[in-house]
């Protein structure tokens, strides 16, 4: 594991179970770091793509310091090993919500489904589903399954936004969105992705 010590201001300071009903949801990096490794690792992965995994991840996440500076960032947290489906359902029952998310707005890393197409499927991505599929509703097909369970290595941060602030939250470089949003809890499953 890694160990960071520093110093923040308290109202810098964001947690993953802080989201409010009505946020909207944005990515600071594509996904697919999982797939194109585990491609790789199976001798699946054509020369042309052979950094694409690594510049992913070399991508630092320095971007979190000035989102933790706005107020209406209301959570913040990274994506790893878990998945975004992971980091979306511990942000969402961590603050008594449910994830309205938009699966044609999640940012992967364009190889990613010709690698899936060719079985490059992390032996992680069917851990995590294993342990929390349950929990979304219309992510049965092996794409959705595999793009949302998929375990990122130095994966960016998801961030759930004031809508208020979602011009000024696009307008910097590395963000991408919105991707979803979060809302009052409902009978349905905890991620609804459309």
């Amino acid at each position: 594991g890694l160990a960071v010590t520093g110093e923040v201001q308290v109202a810098n300071l964001k947690r993953n179970d802080t989201a409010q009903a009505g946020d909207l949801l944005f990515l600071t990096k594509p996904l697919g770091t999982g797939v194109l490794t585990t491609a790789g690792k199976r001798g699946l992965l054509e020369a042309q793509h052979a950094h694409v995994a690594r510049d992913l991840m070399l991508i630092p996440n320095t971007l979190g310091a000035s989102l933790g500076g706005l107020e209406e960032v209301h959570a913040m947290t990274d994506v790893t090993g878990f998945g975004l489906a992971g980091h979306l359902l511990e942000m969402a029952e961590g603050s008594g919500l449910q994830v309205d998310l938009e699966f044609r707005a999640v940012p992967r890393a364009e190889e990613v489904e010709h690698y899936l197409a060719m079985g490059a499927y992390p032996d992680g991505a069917f851990r995590n589903w294993k342990s929390y599929g349950d929990r979304l509703e219309g992510a049965s097909d092996m794409l959705r399954m595999m793009v949302l369970s998929d375990p990122q290595t130095s994966g960016g941060l998801l961030v759930a936004v004031d809508p208020d602030a979602a011009d000024a939250i696009r307008s910097l470089s590395a963000v991408q969105g919105p991707i979803g949003r979060m809302v009052m809890p409902t009978e349905r499953a905890t991620i609804v992705v459309r």
